[in-house]
């Protein structure tokens, strides 16, 4: 009767676990919204909380030494039954979970590129505009290695915080000439008008993942997996599927730069996935088209994502086999090393 009673309340009560900055909190009741029109009975509530990525901002990302920056203390809760679910930006989630745990769903991608937010006194240029030595604010090595491949006349310096953090300084203080932000973030804060130039993936391949929701369950909680299936998107679910396949076989994670560009047409994924030096010196890419099987939009959700994650391994694969490996090595060695100056 207990047991009843508690799988009874699980399906009237819902605990949604969320970081505590603006940005995640826009993308937490975005979920919610969505879930409460599949729901209208079921009672949502939100418990925020701060990660180690929230509260180390002195350093780069790469130089913390964690795969789960942005997910632990949260997984921490979901594991302790604090919290039934988690809204993530799934580019944060690793591509290793604990199996206690699940993602349980891949909500609608937005605009996954980068975008590129100028100082005042650049205003309505671009990256190429610049005057050399102009430094641009990432903490991201994917963007840094593209970037210095393509523009070799500017300079870079990490950039910490949150979205509101981030641009004040860039526009209250001289450091920074731009910011390079996922653009999906910088368009759900509302900040469209700030956008000077949006990086077409010919120019710089995005982050696993970027633009994309993600919700994370416990694997056991089977009334709420399958509570939360209405809001799965097949063609996200097949593409990230794909790249999280891809950057899982690479084993690489933001020590090491990985982009990719996937796209569904007419049945048919297409995923061009590529690694880089630090530097950006070195490059090496492989595109993949792959048609899907017949109905597969129909399929459940643990389907489109086997078939999605089948194609991402072929391509990491062939990147591996053509010497991939010798170049995320030491691309990793090299950002430890930048950690760790002394050794």
């Amino acid at each position: 009767f207990q047991i009843k009673m508690a799988a009874e309340e699980a399906l009237t009560r819902v605990r949604v676990g969320s970081r505590s900055s603006e940005l995640a909190m826009i993308q937490t009741k975005t979920i919610v919204a969505a879930l409460q029109k599949c729901y209208p009975e079921v009672e949502f509530t939100i418990t925020t909380m701060s990660t180690i990525g929230d509260k180390i901002q002195d350093r780069a990302l790469q130089h913390i030494g964690s795969t789960n920056l942005f997910t632990k203390e949260l997984e921490f809760a979901l594991v302790s039954n604090e919290i039934d679910m988690i809204v993530h930006s799934l580019k944060d989630v690793p591509t290793t979970l604990s199996p206690d745990l699940y993602i349980a769903v891949i909500y609608k991608r937005d605009d996954p590129t980068d975008a590129v937010l100028m100082s005042p006194k650049n205003s309505g240029k671009t990256l190429q505009d610049l005057p050399p030595g102009s430094v641009i604010g990432t903490s991201s090595l994917r963007r840094i290695a593209q970037l210095r491949r393509n523009c070799p006349h500017l300079q870079f310096k990490t950039v910490r915080g949150n979205l509101n953090t981030r641009l004040r300084k860039l526009e209250e203080e001289r450091d920074y000439a731009s910011l390079v932000l996922a653009t999906s973030g910088v368009e759900r804060m509302g900040w469209q008008n700030k956008i000077s130039q949006k990086l077409d993936p010919s120019f710089c391949l995005y982050a696993v993942g970027q633009g994309a929701l993600g919700v994370e369950t416990r694997r056991s909680d089977s009334q709420l997996i399958k509570m939360l299936s209405c809001l799965n998107d097949a063609d996200t679910v097949v593409s990230c599927c794909a790249e999280r396949a891809f950057l899982h076989i690479l084993e690489g994670g933001c020590s090491v730069p990985v982009g990719v560009h996937s796209s569904i047409k007419e049945g048919t994924l297409k995923i061009h996935g590529a690694v880089f030096s630090l530097d950006g010196s070195k490059k090496l890419e492989h595109c993949i088209a792959k048609k899907l099987s017949i109905g597969w939009a129909e399929r459940s959700f643990e389907n489109l994502c086997a078939e999605g994650s089948s194609v991402g391994q072929d391509l990491a694969k062939v990147l591996l086999s053509q010497g991939a490996k010798s170049i995320l090595v030491e691309a990793k060695s090299q950002s430890e090393q930048m950690s760790n100056p002394q050794t």
